[in-house]
């Protein structure tokens, strides 16, 4: 028996893990509505439901799935979220998994995004650090005439949002290794620097692991065939596609210039490392001198040569200073000195 559906002038009250619920027909907003409410707007013709979840627990999920007959694995994965980017078809419904970064604290952390996309409706569940996507839904609102296109250009707004939140990432990234290198360059770096630049190489490879299979599910996206992805969205997706590569030949780039500065940093300490062994190999050669002379008129024996000698003591001093004196100069002008 179906449902008795009322448009009701204030907005339902959402339970936790709902970020927002509301209903679409013609590329406008009509209601916002409640998950028990959802299934059956869905199915009326020219409506699109869009329901935004946040670290959903089993139960809200549970709901969902019954409002939508959501397959048993997609929402498994949902509820887990440590899932590889990936496009998945289950019957006429769409399953599709992207992964999020953000800065925080000067590291990379990662969250993820599960979309459910079927006819009339799109779940998107977000786990991690990862954007509200309330700004993404004010853009769709903002453009009645697109956003009328239904489910797959959701699916389009959010994907593309998600990659563009890329960039801030790796200009932030960055913009740390130029200072970075700058401080190698200037001879002012430290051993933290090397081990800066360790983290940022791994959380680059992460990210990489992150965005590449993007490429993929993009790809598909643009292929014929998929329920509920109109041909026409074809170029947006590949627009994506387009974002997503550069992306990944930032990081690339990025990874290069990170080696390049790690090895230059481990350069530049071997040679201070070898500058100061320099120097104090210098410094033990001259000393070495006086040390000599003065252990060998300091033996304890009773016939040394000069030791009687009024000017021997004086000749001696002479002695050591002249060839101290040699010695350093000819270190400075080696440049050990």
């Amino acid at each position: 028996m179906a449902k008795s559906i009322q448009l009701v002038p204030s907005q339902p009250e959402h339970p936790h893990g709902v970020v927002a619920s509301a209903v679409y027909t013609a590329g406008r907003r009509l209601a916002d509505i409640s998950i028990e409410e959802a299934g059956d707007w869905s199915r009326k013709p020219g409506h699109v439901v869009w329901i935004g979840l946040h670290e959903p627990d089993i139960d809200l999920l549970g709901k969902v799935q019954a409002e939508f007959s959501l397959n048993d694995l997609a929402i498994e994965d949902a509820l887990k979220a440590h899932q590889r980017p990936k496009l998945e078809q289950y019957g006429e419904a769409l399953f599709v998994v992207a992964r999020t970064a953000q800065m925080v604290d000067g590291r990379i952390a990662f969250g993820e995004t599960h979309l459910f996309v079927g006819r009339g409706y799109v779940v998107s569940v977000r786990h991690g650090a990862s954007t509200t996507y309330i700004p993404v839904r004010e853009r769709c609102e903002a453009i009645p005439q697109a956003f009328s296109e239904g489910e797959d250009f959701i699916l389009y707004a959010i994907l593309d949002f998600i990659v563009d939140n890329y960039m801030p990432v790796i200009q932030t990234i960055q913009e740390e290794v130029e200072e970075i290198e700058d401080g190698i360059l200037a001879g002012t770096s430290e051993a933290f620097h090397v081990r800066r630049l360790y983290e940022l190489r791994r959380d680059l490879l992460r990210l990489r692991n992150a965005v590449v299979p993007l490429v993929e599910v993009c790809r598909r996206l643009e292929q014929p065939g998929l329920p509920g992805i109109d041909t026409a969205m074809s170029p947006l997706f590949r627009d994506v596609s387009d974002h997503i590569r550069r992306v990944q030949e930032e990081i690339e780039s990025l990874r290069e210039v990170l080696a390049f500065a790690f090895e230059t940093s481990l350069m530049t300490g071997q040679a201070q490392q070898t500058e100061i062994t320099r120097k104090l190999a210098a410094w033990a050669a001259i000393l070495a001198v006086p040390t000599a002379v003065a252990g060998i008129y300091g033996m304890n024996f009773d016939v040394i040569p000069e030791l009687h000698w009024r000017y021997g003591y004086a000749l001696v001093l002479a002695l050591i200073g002249l060839v101290c004196g040699l010695l350093y100069s000819r270190f400075r002008r080696n440049g050990w000195l």
